[in-house]
């Protein structure tokens, strides 16, 4: 889809064009959820988080001033609603309970993937858990959102040199762990 069929979507659906807001969606849920999931480590609050997120979005899309930034502003929803769960976590469970759930979980969700394939996300999922919630939520908006650091750094409210940097230093350590 062009960037004026994109923006004519994201138009339609702040009028209330359930339709177009559905195109919106189908756009990018399946990034929203791969960034949920490697942010939270798990696959239900990955998929409440996006539910809640699009909820969110299709309520409040008439706020959105410029229909270009529709996937920036959905994505910070997101990141949004990550940062809260993550708070959650670190008040409710311990590290080894999201572990051995998350071991659980990616079982279930690679059950009819490949063997090999399985064992390479389970140690990306595995490396991904060495790294903070905030370095998670980088790399994932990186890499399923593809947001440039710059454009991460807006988003989630920080400098861009301190997302820059936790991005690289993020990857070192997700490099190091899989050579281990």
């Amino acid at each position: 889809m062009s960037d004026k069929d994109w923006e004519r979507v994201v138009i339609k659906a702040k009028t209330g064009d359930t339709d177009a807001f559905i195109i919106l969606y189908e756009t990018v849920y399946v990034d929203l959820y791969k960034a949920a999931f490697y942010t939270l480590q798990n696959k239900e609050d990955a998929e409440d988080i996006v539910s809640e997120t699009v909820l969110d979005a299709y309520t409040g899309i008439r706020k959105l001033r410029d229909p270009s930034a529709f996937r920036g502003w959905i994505f910070k929803i997101l990141s949004n609603k990550c940062k809260q769960k993550i708070k959650e976590y670190q008040k409710k469970r311990s590290q080894e309970a999201l572990t051995e759930e998350h071991t659980d979980n990616l079982v279930s969700l690679h059950a009819e993937q490949p063997y090999e394939q399985v064992l390479q996300q389970y140690d990306l999922t595995q490396a991904m858990e060495h790294l903070s919630p905030e370095e998670r939520l980088i790399l994932s908006m990186s890499a399923f959102g593809n947001y440039t650091t710059k454009e991460i750094s807006k988003i989630i409210k920080k400098p861009h040199s301190t997302i820059r940097s936790k991005y690289h230093r993020s990857l070192k350590k997700l490099e190091k762990w899989l050579r281990a």
